[in-house]
C-alpha cells in the first residue's frame, strides 16, 4: 500500500508525521506522494482541506485519514494519543472505504471562454468586490429570485458545518447527497425580496448564478480566494466525484455535532 502523509506544520504535527512515517514504513508500507492509496491528514480540518485539494485529480483512488492535534476537528477520528494503534490498524487491518458528496462549481465568461471546473469540500461562496451582491438565482432551470446582499455560500453536507452553520444553515448528516444555498445578510423590504431561508438541493438539481450588473466578484473555494471577471454565470451542483474516507472505527457524527456545538455528551 502506499501512503502520503499531510502536516499543519507545527512542532506537534510534524513530530507525529515524522513518527507515523518512520512506523509504516517499518511495516513495508511505501511512502508515495504522488500516488498513494492512503493520505494521513495530520493538524486540523484546514490541513484536510489543503490534503483534498492537492489530490483532487485521485479522488476516486485515494482515501483520506485525519488526525488532529489540536481542536476536534470533523474531519478527524483520530488523536495524537491513538497514532501507534492506527498504524497498526493501517498496516494490518483492512479498511472500510466511506464516500461523501462533494461540490462542483463550474464558471462561465461572457467572452465563451474556457470555463473554469472547481471542486469543493466544504463550500463555495460568492460576494462582490464592491457594493451589494446582485444575482438571479435559477433553480432546475427555473428562476427563482433575485438575490440582493452580501452574498451567497452553497456548501456541502460535510460543510454544513463550517460557515453555513454561522449563516443559519442546517446542519446535514454528510452521507446525504445534496448541497445548500445559503444567504449573507439578503435585503428584504417592498422593492427586494428573497426566500429568507437556506435551500437544500438534491442531486439532479442545478444551481444557477447569474449576474444582474457586470461586477467582479470574489469567490472562494473552501480556503482558495478567486476574483473572476466578466462572469456569465456560476453553476453549482453535486459532483460526480466523492470524498473517499478509510475508516477503521465508527464515525460518530451527531455525537461529534453535539461534543463541538452544544457541550459534554456525558451530561
Amino acid at each position: 500500500m502506499k501512503f502520503a502523509i499531510s502536516s499543519k506544520g507545527d512542532p506537534v504535527s510534524n513530530t507525529l508525521m515524522q513518527k507515523m512515517k518512520s512506523y509504516l514504513i517499518d511495516f513495508q508500507l511505501e511512502y508515495n506522494e504522488d500516488q498513494p492509496d492512503i493520505v494521513i491528514s495530520v493538524g486540523g480540518d484546514g490541513t484536510l482541506l489543503y490534503a483534498f485539494h492537492r489530490y483532487r485529480s485521485r479522488l476516486d483512488k485515494t482515501a483520506f485519514i485525519g488526525v488532529h492535534t489540536g481542536h476536534l476537528g470533523f474531519y478527524a477520528d483520530w488523536v495524537p494519543d491513538e497514532i501507534e494503534k492506527l498504524v497498526i490498524a493501517i498496516a494490518k487491518t483492512p479498511y472500510q472505504v466511506v464516500e461523501y458528496p462533494i461540490l462542483e462549481v463550474i464558471i462561465r465568461h461572457n467572452d465563451g471562454g474556457r470555463e473554469a471546473r472547481y471542486l469543493a469540500l466544504n463550500e463555495c461562496t460568492v460576494k462582490a468586490i464592491e457594493n451589494s451582491l446582485v444575482m438571479d438565482v435559477e433553480i432546475k432551470g427555473q428562476s427563482f429570485e433575485t438575490f440582493r446582499g452580501d452574498g451567497l455560500c452553497i456548501s456541502t453536507p460535510s460543510g454544513s458545518t463550517a460557515y453555513n452553520k454561522a449563516l443559519g444553515g442546517a446542519i446535514l448528516h454528510p452521507s446525504i447527497r445534496a448541497v445548500q444555498l445559503a444567504e449573507m445578510a439578503s435585503i428584504n423590504n417592498r422593492v427586494f425580496r428573497t426566500i429568507g431561508s437556506p435551500l437544500i438541493l438534491p442531486e439532479h438539481h442545478t444551481c444557477l448564478l447569474k449576474p444582474v450588473n457586470d461586477v467582479d466578484f470574489q469567490i472562494t473555494i473552501d480556503h482558495l480566494t478567486l476574483l473572476h471577471k466578466d462572469v456569465k454565470s456560476i453553476q453549482c451542483r453535486v459532483a460526480k466525484e466523492n470524498v473517499r474516507f478509510a475508516r477503521f472505527k465508527p464515525f460518530p457524527f451527531w455525537k461529534r455535532v453535539r461534543d463541538s456545538f452544544v457541550g459534554d455528551s456525558s451530561r
